[in-house]
């Protein structure tokens, strides 16, 4: 693994690190209206990440013409991904971001836990497209570039900023010492270079699914955002606030990927 592909797949992660070391700078919990608006930002980066990083390098990849076979792949990736998540969502006790306890098996475990647990299986689908978007970068098998790539790590890691908040300050409200709520914060997000690592070293079998792999982490990083991320922000009142930074962390995204790109 050279440099380059070890910066991207680290700059997810340190996203999460500098969020999770908000309880540092703060003595109580974000206010929910800088909540929603950073978790509608987390939406939007999301989405065009889906989108411009994901979706239509695959589609460039698997369709050279107009039949339904060729888009079939991406098709089935896509949809795949939404599966995958729901699978983990419905097997794995958590808690969702907006408070409610996850339709999963009972469990003792306790509500910061589970909170800990809802993000860390968010962050695997991110993980994941960081590693195959890279792995792509480097056999070049995709039509992106290596900045587009870092374009995508870089806004994975911003959005994560919000995501490793949102572990760390409820966890200090609770009472836990702040080294401790860092710790459990920055955990949250180890999963995401590990997830990255793990697509890298099956580079040899995952290159021929280049396309349903870039569909598959769009479809699980989607599902992430209509479950989890936008009903989290549009709860209760300034629902607004989570539609405008919703709107700012979709243009910026779109940017990064169009300038970088």
């Amino acid at each position: 693994m050279n440099a380059n592909i070890a910066l991207g797949f680290v700059i997810p992660f340190l996203g999460t690190m500098l969020g999770a070391a908000t309880v540092f700078f703060f003595r109580k919990n974000i206010s929910d209206i800088t909540q929603k608006a950073m978790l509608g930002f987390a939406s939007g980066v999301m989405v065009a990440a889906s989108f411009w990083s994901l979706l239509l390098p695959a589609i460039d990849l698997s369709v050279k013409g107009d039949g339904f076979t060729e888009i079939l792949p991406v098709l089935l990736g896509f949809l795949a991904g939404m599966g995958f998540l729901l699978l983990l969502d419905t097997l794995i006790p958590h808690q969702h971001i907006n408070g409610t306890q996850s339709e999963g098996p009972a469990s003792s475990l306790t509500r910061s836990s589970k909170l800990m647990l809802a993000v860390t299986l968010h962050n695997i689908p991110e993980g994941m497209a960081v590693g195959v978007v890279f792995a792509g970068i480097y056999t070049g098998e995709t039509t992106l570039t290596a900045a587009a790539a870092f374009a995508l790590a870089i806004g994975m890691g911003i959005q994560n900023i919000p995501e490793g908040a949102v572990i760390s300050m409820p966890l200090r409200a609770e009472g836990y010492k702040r080294g401790k709520t860092f710790l459990y914060g920055t955990l949250s997000g180890i999963v995401e270079p590990i997830a990255a690592v793990i697509t890298l070293l099956f580079l040899e079998y995952t290159l021929p699914a280049m396309p349903v792999l870039l569909s598959f982490s769009a479809g699980a990083m989607l599902y992430v955002v209509v479950e989890e991320l936008i009903p989290a922000s549009q709860q209760g009142e300034h629902s607004n606030l989570g539609t405008i930074g919703f709107a700012i962390g979709f243009a910026l995204m779109m940017v990064l990927d169009v300038v970088l790109g």
